[in-house]
């Protein structure tokens, strides 16, 4: 048996990967296989690799105990089979493991640490000059944002007409500089020219794109990753059933090793005209026996939900469906679905001229408090005309909006709720109100009621006569906390009649 070079050591929740080389003189993608199989005494996961280029292939292993492993790797890659050992330290401070589905509507990493997911949107970040991903990046770190979402697939919409700095197959796109922008729908799925080999991948594309996956994790931020979506003029959205199969196959070979991924199946899969019902469910099939680690799974809509009730979705990724109500149906969503709501297109803050694209700050913030108080997620973008095209919401660069400063506020409200999130409860018809859920105590004698665009000058509460609650009143634009005094029995909290405003009542005793 050959040796082979790997890493000794790898902590939990890592990335242990195995680089071997192997046959390329036919088709390494199609004609020859490898698949690992890694084992300890809590563990014992088989895995496919994939081909990487340049004569090597690859598999990778995210571990889940902290132990001794060994591993065996064969295929018709190599007449030769591989074994090996490794072992697995502690995790860093920042590693607190894959995120999962908690008490039913909410979320937590595997260790048990509650995750609160306050995303954001940029379509093709990562297909962009590589001066505005580090760009990207460097604002991302100085935001609240802990989760992303963003496409493998490059995207050909209104202010996207340029081309990507790689493609994810061998071959030539066709010259598109004719296809006139005003009527890009008439372009969607149609590849006129394009000479595409959809049996060769381009390691190279997917190389860039696992990087960016493997810089937001070490940064602590989720890749919420969009698989599919209908905006194309290079034919990756019409590829039949052997090309799709082989892509997803391909994907998750690369990227389910790593913790902070999340599998988006599609953006707005009902836009997708040659894809049906039986294809979404034969991609969630793909998923649910490859992935060996059980990563998150969803959806995401233009027009019509999918059903979201299907045992294969892990959580609701949902776009609003009303010009004006979005976050005040995630109570509803909540009852229907039984499963986390998370509303990833809320629409965005901005100016452009799509409705969905021209929200205010102000507006923004509040369907956040709003779905939050609902015991749902918020999810920003950002569309503000620039004269260079560059839109947070598709390429990155830099935030230009009111809204994402309050967003880190509203994450240090989130993160000092009990238990694991909020959950909505019965109160006056012109309020929303939520209590802890998920915590030991019951709700945790903890109550958040939040006014939004109403201006009351005080509002009055009671809860019993038996114990004393501490009020405190929040201004969620002006990010202020300001406390109210202890009551028993009913009392009145006295307001700014201002808009935005919310309280927070805890129980003092």
């Amino acid at each position: 048996m050959r040796e082979i070079n790997y890493v000794k050591t790898v902590e939990k929740w890592g990335v242990f990967e195995v680089a071997i080389p192997g046959y390329s003189d036919k088709n390494p993608f199609t004609d020859y296989t490898i698949r690992g199989r890694f084992y300890s005494k809590n563990e014992d996961k088989c895995v496919d690799g994939f081909y990487d280029g340049d004569g090597i292939y690859k598999v990778r292993f995210m571990p889940s105990f902290e132990e001794s492993y060994t591993f065996d790797i064969e295929g018709s890659f190599s007449e030769e089979k591989y074994h090996g050992f490794f072992d697995v330290t502690p995790p860093e401070k920042n590693n607190h493991g894959p995120v999962r589905v908690a008490n039913t509507y909410h979320f937590a990493y595997e260790d048990g640490t509650p995750y609160y997911p306050l995303g954001t949107t940029c379509y093709v970040w990562s297909l962009q000059p590589e001066e505005l991903q580090e760009l990207t990046l460097k604002t991302l770190a100085d935001s609240a944002f802990n989760k992303i979402r963003f496409c493998i697939f490059p995207k050909h919409y209104d202010y996207n007409f340029n081309e990507p700095i790689s493609y994810p197959y061998a071959g030539t796109p066709c010259d598109n500089s004719g296809l006139l922008k005003e009527n890009y729908i008439e372009y969607m799925g149609c590849a006129p020219g394009n000479n595409w080999d959809y049996m060769r991948f381009n390691p190279e594309h997917f190389q860039r794109f696992e990087k960016r996956v493997n810089d937001l994790m070490d940064m602590g931020i989720e890749a919420d990753i969009i698989v599919m979506h209908p905006y194309d003029r290079w034919g990756f959205s019409m590829m039949d059933k052997e090309a799709d199969d082989l892509y997803w196959n391909y994907v998750i070979a690369r990227l389910s090793a790593y913790r902070n991924v999340w599998w988006s199946l599609a953006n707005e899969y009902d836009l997708m005209a040659h894809k049906q019902l039986e294809d979404w469910e034969r991609y969630a099939e793909i998923i649910c026996k490859k992935d060996a680690y059980n990563h998150l799974r969803s959806i995401h809509n233009c027009r019509s939900f999918y059903d979201y009730s299907k045992p294969w979705i892990t959580h609701c990724s949902i776009q609003r469906q009303d010009t004006y109500k979005t976050a005040e149906y995630t109570d509803e969503w909540r009852i229907r679905y039984k499963k986390p709501v998370v509303l990833d297109e809320i629409a965005y803050e901005g100016n452009i001229q799509h409705g969905w694209g021209n929200i205010s700050g102000q507006e923004m913030v509040r369907r956040f408090w709003e779905a939050a108080c609902r015991g749902g997620y918020g999810g920003h973008g950002e569309t503000f005309m620039d004269p260079e095209n560059i839109l947070w919401w598709s390429h990155g660069g830099k935030l230009h909006g009111e809204s994402p400063k309050r967003f880190k506020f509203l994450s240090g409200i989130l993160k000092e709720t009990p238990g694991l999130g909020l959950a909505p409860m019965n109160a006056k018809w012109d309020e929303v109100a939520a209590r802890a859920d998920g915590s030991p105590f019951g709700d945790g004698g903890y109550y958040l009621y939040y006014y939004g665009f109403n201006r009351p000058s005080f509002r009055e509460y009671y809860f019993d006569d038996l114990h004393t609650y501490e009020a405190e009143v929040i201004d969620t634009w002006n990010m202020t906390i300001t406390k109210a005094g202890q009551y028993k029995g009913k009392f009145q909290v006295e307001l700014p009649g201002r808009e935005y405003m919310a309280v927070r009542i805890r129980q003092a005793d």
